[in-house]
């Protein structure tokens, strides 16, 4: 695998824009974005487990049910949520995207994020629809106003896209996310969107996303808050030539599913890095445990304990948080074997042996713990399997951020 640029835009047949149509009150922020494909896609879709869901959400699990589309719509500043209009207003989304690109109303992606319970002004979106279209290009600029388009208290693009094999075809996948608060994916707020231009069946995609988001967006937590709009999409065009995949156990799906990985990996730590306030990335990395659902769900409680974020916001080498997050996890662990290290490029420490305390410098501990990036390695001792969450320390800001959203 290889990284190269353009996002979105560097698969084979894919085009992308972003404008300001007025949703948001700053002129300088763009708050519509676009997707095209100059062909229909098999697609894919995976959505927040919340059981108040966006309007925009709905309307595109209605229309992923043939595992096709075309493009994708996506608006900033107004989530679309709760409101009695909001149905309607997604499919008119829908249908102004498709009747300007020329296309079926049905194989139109539509996404919101932003405010709940504020009515989406359907006009302003109509207004800018024209220039979005007009606007559609490939490469790197054309793929960053679409991620800036989609950003609400994002603080930095969210952008990947690689190149790889299936077979003797060079394929890409690329992708843009959105996602600093409200984070707790259970499928923040948050969106991803994937492009590729790899031939594979509609149904196998959806496979293939669906166990990818489980290991990798559903393992990341900024604040414990399941958004209401969360979804993850791709659309594939075909066009990079390979056979097309058409089961699960082929060679060339496993590399497909191996970058998709990848792709999807390097998004939700970006998300994660991204939190609301924070300053520091944490990865938790839990092995050594008797099934793969019992690391999983040690390592998100692990990065979803409050009291865990804030001691790594202050540099405090507090492990008895640590040991404290496994033991409401809900699974059978036995305490009694847990080692816990803290590492960064600062160095590395144990800080916990068999569940137990034990003296270690704790100078050396906060000047590890002072980094940016901080891996709290967690090891069961109790089986072979693995798992790893990502997510960021709790600061005032985020108190900040979150208590003067609306204004």
């Amino acid at each position: 695998m290889k990284k190269i640029s353009g996002g979105i835009t560097a698969a084979k047949g894919f085009m992308a824009s972003g404008v300001h149509c007025g949703l948001r009150k700053n002129k300088n922020k763009r708050d519509l974005a676009l997707i095209f494909c100059e062909k229909p896609c098999d697609a894919a879709a995976v959505y927040t487990t919340n059981l108040v869901k966006g309007a925009p959400l709905i309307v595109t699990k209605k229309n992923l049910e043939n595992h096709k589309a075309q493009a994708v719509i996506c608006n900033s500043g107004i989530a679309n949520t709760c409101n009695a209009d909001g149905i309607e207003i997604a499919e008119k989304m829908c249908e102004e995207t498709a009747k300007a690109l020329k296309i079926d109303k049905n194989d139109v992606v539509v996404a919101s994020t932003g405010v709940i319970g504020q009515r989406l002004n359907i006009d302003a979106i109509k207004s800018g629809i024209p220039e979005l279209v007009s606007t559609l290009a490939k490469g790197s600029e054309a793929n960053l106003r679409a991620a800036h388009a989609i950003m609400t208290t994002d603080t930095m693009v969210k952008k990947v896209a690689i190149t790889f094999k299936v077979g003797d075809k060079d394929v890409i996948i690329g992708g843009i996310a959105k996602g600093s608060g409200m984070i707790n994916p259970n499928m923040a707020t948050m969106l991803c969107f994937l492009t590729t231009d790899v031939n594979i069946e509609g149904e196998i995609l959806q496979k293939a996303l669906s166990d990818s988001v489980n290991d990798t967006f559903n393992m990341v937590s900024v604040d414990g808050d399941t958004s209401t709009n969360d979804m993850v999409t791709i659309l594939a065009s075909g066009m990079a030539g390979n056979d097309r995949i058409t089961n699960c156990e082929s060679e060339a799906y496993k590399a497909f599913k191996e970058a998709l990985d990848y792709v999807n990996t390097n998004l939700c730590m970006k998300v994660a890095k991204d939190g609301e306030g924070a300053t520091k990335l944490l990865e938790c990395k839990v092995k050594n445990a008797p099934s793969k659902e019992t690391a999983k769900k040690c390592a998100k409680s692990v990065i979803s304990s409050s009291l865990v974020k804030s001691a790594f916001f202050g540099a405090d080498a507090n492990w008895g948080r640590i040991l404290c997050a496994l033991g409401y996890a809900g699974v059978n662990i036995d305490v009694e074997k847990i080692d816990v290290t803290f590492i960064s490029s600062a160095g590395s420490i144990e800080v916990c042996k068999d569940g137990r305390g034990i003296d270690f410098d704790e100078e050396k501990a906060k000047t590890i713990l002072l980094e940016d990036k901080i891996i709290i390695d967690i090891d069961l001792k109790d089986g072979n399997y693995d798992a790893v969450a990502w997510g960021c320390d709790l600061t005032y800001d985020y108190v900040r951020i979150n208590g003067d959203y609306r204004t």
